[in-house]
Formats: structure tokens, C-alpha cells, sequence
């Protein structure tokens, strides 16, 4: 993707009048903080400018075991409760973004409401374990295993198993792309996979991230604060569990992508993972994988959360609420 000489000239003014606001409050960068300290920034900066919470017929908290006997929580979201005269809902199965590092049911908890609303499904949001406190590859042990977790148990749940997606913003966009793999080579089918801005690469080298590197919401420094705290070496950038796109498997190989999920991917313009993402929807493209891009101009990396102040947020929950509908009805048993 060709990137403008003066990319905050592709900025909509919306986008650009919030950037500034953020600027003129003067809270410390993210990536100044200790990770806890980040932690409770971001949880307090979450819904500023999102959407009322949706009121849903069902909100529940749950847990999934992972491999090691961790209680990973996770919280459903429905809009309507289970009925015998009825057939059981379709589940999107959702991780948040954060860098792997920040971020919880709690920040998603609106955009969660308003995809299980639009899309008229159930989504799982889960809790994955964060850095620094638990490093590669903890978060995508944890995708894994949740996805596992919620299929073996949604008919228990009055969830339809044999209609299950899964999905994710940034760092959660990776992880879903990672387990969208992991299903493909244990058999499990996926309606879709549904990715906002993705983290795909093992390196933040792309047109995009030069253009986009500071004063884009995402930074370059966020970006090496986050992955600093997440990953153990630096091999592990190679690895495809951090970057489906180039990263690679045990023996040295690039992963095919052939037969994994069809694919819906959400993209903003002014993003440094950009151009990481086209690449993905690409490489997808070259396997065979339906695949759905839509790129969002003159807005930034986590516009999703922003719906009260970006109309191109609500486009966007729109667009992949309509891409979850589609999926599941072709994967309605006849």
C-alpha cells in the first residue's frame, strides 16, 4: 500500500479533532508506564468515546481451564436466552486488543454487546493471560485452548457448535488468526475468522509503519514496549504462533494457510499494521481462503472503540456483523 507524503493529511477531521484532544490531555504514553500502571490507564481510558452499552437478554461470566489448570474468565453476551422452539444461537468467540500486554473483558465489554446485538449471535469474550507476567506463548496457548474449551461445552451452553467463529482486534486479531490455524490442522471447522487490524509480521518494517510510526494512536514505541514485554527472545518474532504471515513451524517452514477459515479482515488506513494486514489477506487469497478486506480511510489503529466520536466505527462494526450473518447462515445445518 503507497502511503502519503504527509499522512496526517488522510486523517478525517473527526479522527484528527480526537488525536488532538488526547494530545492537549497530556497523560502519559502507555509505553512510560509499568505494566501494571498500564494496565489500569488503559482500563481507564476504555469507553471514553465508545457507544452506550448495548442491553443484552443474557450476560454471563464464565471460566475456561487451560492446559495447566489456569481458570482463564470469559463472560457471554446474547440477545436472547436459550429456548427449546428455537435453534441455538451461533457464538463468535472474542480476544481483546492490548499488545498482549493490557487490555480485558472489561475494555471490550461495549464492542462485544454491539456485535452480539448487530450480528444477532452470542459472543465469548475471554481474559488471556498478559505479559510481562506470562510471555510467548502463553496468550496463544490460552486462544487454543479457550477455543477448544467453548466448543466442547456450548451445546451445554445453548450455543450451536457446529456454527462457531472466531475473532479479535490488534493483538487479539493475531491470536485469532493463530487458533483460525491450530483449528484447521485439528479438524475443528470455523465459520470465520474475524480480524480488526491484525498483528501479523515478525517485523515492523513496512511502508506503513514508517509513515504511521508516532502520532497514530499505535506508536512504534508502544509497539516495542508491548512485544518487549511479551516475547521471551528475540527468535521468537520468527515464530508463526507471533506472526502467521512469516513467522514459521518447528521444521523451519512458512505455515500454507490452505483450508483454514474464510477470512474477514478490517483494516484503518492510518495504521502502522497496515500493511502487514493487506499482506495477510493476500497470502490468504493466494491459498484459496475466502477472504473479505475492508479498509477504513483517514482512520487509526482501535477507531472500533471509539464509536461515539468515529462514524467509521460504527461502519465497521456494521460491515462485520453482516460478514458473522453471512458466515453462520452457510453453515446452518439444512
Amino acid at each position: 500500500m503507497s502511503h502519503h507524503r504527509n499522512p496526517r493529511a488522510l486523517l478525517t477531521p473527526a479522527m484528527r479533532q480526537v488525536l488532538e484532544r488526547m494530545a492537549r490531555a497530556g497523560r502519559p504514553p502507555l509505553h512510560a508506564l509499568t505494566p501494571d500502571q498500564a494496565r489500569a490507564a488503559y482500563e481507564a481510558g476504555a469507553g471514553v468515546l465508545e457507544l452506550a452499552p448495548h442491553k443484552l437478554a443474557r450476560v454471563q461470566d464464565l471460566h475456561f481451564t487451560a492446559r495447566d489448570g489456569h481458570a482463564l474468565p470469559a463472560r457471554l453476551y446474547a440477545p436472547e436466552l436459550p429456548a427449546l422452539d428455537r435453534p441455538a444461537l451461533p457464538v463468535l468467540l472474542y480476544f481483546h486488543g492490548g499488545g498482549f500486554t493490557v487490555g480485558s473483558i472489561a475494555t471490550h465489554d461495549v464492542l462485544c454487546r454491539h456485535l452480539s446485538h448487530l450480528a444477532h449471535c452470542a459472543v465469548v469474550s475471554v481474559d488471556y493471560r498478559l505479559a510481562p507476567q506470562h510471555r510467548f506463548p502463553t496468550a496463544a496457548e490460552d486462544a487454543w485452548d479457550s477455543l477448544l474449551a467453548l466448543h466442547a461445552q456450548a451445546a451445554s451452553l445453548g450455543l450451536d457448535p457446529t456454527r462457531l467463529a472466531i475473532g479479535g482486534d490488534s493483538a487479539g486479531g493475531t491470536l485469532s488468526a493463530v487458533a483460525a490455524l491450530m483449528a484447521r490442522d485439528a479438524g475443528l471447522p470455523l465459520a470465520l475468522q474475524l480480524l480488526f487490524y491484525p498483528g501479523c509480521a515478525g517485523h515492523q518494517n513496512t511502508p506503513s509503519h514508517h509513515a504511521f510510526a508516532q502520532g497514530f494512536m499505535l506508536e512504534a514505541a508502544h509497539i516495542d514496549y508491548f512485544f518487549g514485554h511479551y516475547l521471551r527472545f528475540p527468535q521468537d518474532r520468527n515464530d508463526w504462533r507471533f506472526a502467521p504471515l512469516d513467522g514459521v513451524d518447528e521444521s523451519g517452514h512458512v505455515r500454507d494457510l490452505e483450508g483454514v477459515a474464510p477470512a474477514w479482515i478490517g483494516l484503518a488506513e492510518c495504521d502502522p499494521l497496515t500493511d502487514e494486514g493487506i499482506a495477510y489477506a493476500d497470502r490468504l487469497r493466494r491459498a484459496h481462503v475466502p477472504v473479505d478486506l475492508e479498509i477504513y480511510r483517514g482512520v487509526v489503529h482501535g477507531f472500533i472503540n471509539l464509536g461515539r466520536a468515529i462514524p467509521e466505527a460504527l461502519t465497521a462494526h456494521a460491515d462485520a456483523a453482516r460478514a458473522l450473518r453471512h458466515a453462520f447462515a452457510a453453515h446452518r445445518a439444512p
